[in-house]
């Protein structure tokens, strides 16, 4: 079995956690302090689990936008077919 060079206490199960551990112990990259995360990256980060849980969301958000844009441009579509069939 191969073996990781990343000392982990972390299960396998959380990815975020994993990467933010792998990052830590590869590469030497720590986490800012929330002091240092300003603008957008207060709210988006890869480090937070709010900023985590707002990509999440964002990314659910425009799936769901792009599916009721989708619903409603077919909607119309088949509106306008209807009478142009008839006549």
């Amino acid at each position: 079995m191969p073996v990781s060079p990343v000392k982990t206490r972390i299960p396998l199960t959380s990815l975020g956690h994993l990467i933010t551990e792998v990052k830590k112990q590869l590469f030497g990259i720590e986490a800012p302090a929330s002091s240092e995360l300003t603008g957008l990256r207060k709210y988006f980060n890869s480090y937070t689990l709010q900023g985590r849980r707002n990509y999440v969301l964002a990314t659910y958000g425009v799936f769901a936008l792009t599916a009721a844009a989708y619903w409603i441009h077919r909607q119309h579509k088949k509106e306008n077919q209807a009478p142009s069939s008839t006549a």
